[in-house]
């Protein structure tokens, strides 16, 4: 078993997930803005560190998403955010793309750069305790898109960005993420992401990737969030396995969604039923943001002194997505 794998295995083994905290500056000012807290550098650090020494970090989070800032600074304990994490019993990880363009040839679409200057920037990143990385390539869905210009374009940038970081010894995940901002159906976005998905292997073939060693962060198959064909949550989690088990080769060890727009009990509801019909071999878990943080930072900016209530709110949404990423969730057990 390759050490690639190996970390692979151990970010979303056990039920463990993902927590996606690379928000960027800007992102994250919108999001404390909205809870009415200051964005600077000692806020955003105040709420990711009472994230990151919780009780649930430790039980159910195998993985954490970081942002340029948050991977280069110092706790209030003095040490270093990736140190923190690890002692958590977690893997430190990095967003390394730089962000979402316009698509030159299709001016409705985006191409994700950053793919300059990359491999210096991962041997930097390895040095301070990096062990996986993420890149996100985004598309629309509408009649005439996602072109197949965006769907080539993005999954070139995907294969050579994890073709990088493989050779830097860390596991890229791989995030094509199928929009849901739209009216279209579930079912057209089950043949986009599957269209999209099956482009990204081709090109991760091509480039020689070992797909033992990396994990596919797709969105799930909904329909567009002003579509008037909404669909139950079982057809969500039936057409969503359907489409992965078509397009995703089985070397693939692992997968773990992105929550995209789903409120917090949505994105375990789905992921929960997933894995009560998921007659694979891939792990299927979570790679949460907003689905992970949400209750907690309105908790937190109400008091930001009150480290242990935020803790309390994070652990009980950790552990609920824990127990759907093994079928184990319920109703009853939420409330």
């Amino acid at each position: 078993m390759s050490e690639l794998n190996n970390i692979a295995l151990k970010i979303l083994g056990s039920g463990k997930g993902i927590l996606a905290a690379d928000e960027s500056t800007g992102t994250m000012t919108k999001r404390l803005d909205s809870v009415n807290v200051p964005s600077t550098p000692e806020n955003r650090l105040l709420f990711r560190e009472t994230l990151f020494s919780s009780n649930g970090m430790r039980d159910c989070i195998g993985g954490v998403i970081l942002y340029d800032e948050t991977i280069k600074q110092t706790s209030s304990k003095k040490n270093k955010i990736p140190e923190l994490i690890a002692s958590m019993g977690s893997h430190p990880g990095i967003k390394v793309d730089t962000g979402a363009k316009i698509l030159a040839g299709s001016p409705n679409e985006k191409i994700t750069e950053g793919l300059d200057g990359l491999r210096e920037r991962l041997k930097e990143y390895y040095k301070l305790g990096a062990k996986f990385t993420k890149w996100r390539g985004v598309y629309n869905i509408s009649k005439e898109y996602p072109s197949k210009l965006s769907i080539q374009s993005n999954a070139h940038a995907l294969a050579r960005y994890s073709a990088l970081v493989q050779e830097c010894d860390m596991v890229p995940i791989v995030e094509p993420e199928v929009l849901m901002d739209g009216d279209h159906s579930a079912q057209d976005c089950y043949q986009k992401t599957s269209e999209v998905i099956k482009k990204c292997f081709e090109e991760l073939i091509l480039h020689k990737v070992d797909l033992k060693g990396i994990i596919l962060k797709p969105n799930m198959i909904l329909a567009g969030n002003k579509s008037k064909d909404k669909i139950s949550n079982e057809e969500v989690a039936k057409l969503t396995l359907e489409c992965l088990k078509n397009s995703v080769p089985s070397d693939v060890p692992g997968i773990a969604f992105l929550s995209g727009g789903q409120s917090e009990i949505e994105a375990t509801e789905n992921l929960n039923l997933i894995n009560k019909i998921n007659t694979t071999n891939f792990i299927m878990s979570y790679s949460y943001g907003r689905a992970l943080q949400q209750s907690a930072l309105k908790f937190w900016s109400k008091n930001t002194r009150d480290i242990e209530g935020t803790q309390k709110v994070f652990n009980h949404r950790a552990k609920m997505n824990t127990l759907a990423a093994q079928g184990k969730w319920s109703k009853e057990i939420e409330n």
